[in-house]
């Protein structure tokens, strides 16, 4: 090596060595855990970040909350509600989207304008009592899409609506579609914030991406449809393990009641205006987002067996894993069946 070689490669070693010297260590990632109470429910969340997101996800949470709750009176879906107020900001226009496009996949059987009916029967705003067919027959003139149209002008960021409803009694209930919704919404932040492995779990509807801190597929179990309307019971029937996945289950088998004759579902029919009483016991749905999974989970639980497998067939971003009841002499099984997409890990 000439001398003046020897005087580059000095130089070379000395320029790297200053550069180590004066930039700081990158932080390092580390996997978080953050759980709690929101909209009513549990969350548990997982992710890899160089820093703690903590105070991001609540703020997201409030912002979500006063959107799209319907037990906040302030929130942008009880303005219009009440009437008080028009304007759509970009989480009610995204809700309203999908709810239009399930509402047509399902013919009907997915419905935001079903609140007056969840009402009545006791698992909206109001008490549970006994309802009358005339008070069914009261209110359905009231339910249905057709009577409340979104007008948007924009586009993302910049994107603004006003809801224009031409039946002013019409209520709007996002209950089967929101809490997908904010799973989407929590996932956004942390991929907004570098994170690449994450799982997000907000009251069973689930958004994952990446891996674990172990560098394997998350585990993602589906519940036991059990009667146990205290929540206090969770029997896994079958566990998923994935890397991608928006996923959420629909089912009766913990929020209802019964009337001192039947069993009462949440599961609200729109297009009749009862509970849905039939041997689909849950619905678990993949799909493009865990707000459409949400929506088709429940359009699922109205349609039954037959109707919901011929809905998710025809969507090619979709897919079900069902649990229905079967009667087996004098006894009742569980029975899965799922769409042709389905596959687990």
């Amino acid at each position: 090596m000439t001398r003046k070689q020897l005087l580059i490669s000095t130089a070379l070693i000395a320029l790297v060595a200053l550069v180590l010297i004066l930039v700081p260590d990158q932080p390092k990632a580390s996997y978080y855990a953050d759980k709690g109470q929101v909209f009513g429910t549990y969350y548990a969340i997982q992710y890899e970040s160089t820093a703690d997101l903590h105070d991001s996800i609540r703020a997201a949470f409030a912002a979500f909350d006063a959107s799209m709750s319907m037990f906040n009176p302030s929130s942008t879906l009880s303005r219009i509600n009440a009437g008080v107020d028009s304007v759509a900001d970009a989480y009610f226009i995204a809700m309203y989207r999908t709810a239009e496009d399930v509402h047509l996949r399902s013919g009907g059987a997915f419905d935001i304008t079903v609140a007056p009916l969840v009402n009545l029967w006791g698992f909206g705003l109001k008490n549970r009592a006994h309802v009358e067919p005339a008070q069914v027959e009261q209110l359905l003139p009231h339910v249905g899409m057709n009577k409340v149209r979104l007008h948007v002008t924009g586009d993302g960021l910049q994107v603004s609506g006003y809801v224009e409803k031409t039946d002013p009694y019409v209520q709007l209930d996002a209950g089967a579609i929101a809490k997908g919704q904010s799973c989407d919404v929590i996932a956004a932040l942390l991929a907004r914030n570098g994170c690449e492995n994450y799982l997000v779990d907000i009251g069973g509807e689930v958004v994952a991406k990446g891996c674990n801190a172990q560098g394997n597929p998350w585990r993602i179990g589906i519940t036991r449809p059990v009667d146990d309307a205290t929540g206090e019971l969770s029997e896994v029937q079958s566990v998923l393990k994935t890397t991608d996945i928006a996923l959420a289950t629909s089912g009766n088998y913990r929020n209802f009641y019964y009337d001192g004759v039947e069993k009462r579902s949440h599961t609200i029919d729109p297009r009749t205006g009862y509970p849905v009483q039939h041997g689909l016991l849950s619905a678990t749905v993949r799909s493009s987002s865990c707000m459409r999974a949400d929506a088709l989970a429940t359009a699922c639980m109205v349609l039954g067996e037959e109707g919901a497998i011929k809905m998710i067939e025809a969507d090619s971003v979709s897919a079900c894993y069902l649990i229905l009841a079967e009667q087996v002499d004098d006894s009742t099984t569980m029975k899965v069946v799922c769409s042709s997409r389905w596959k687990e890990e």
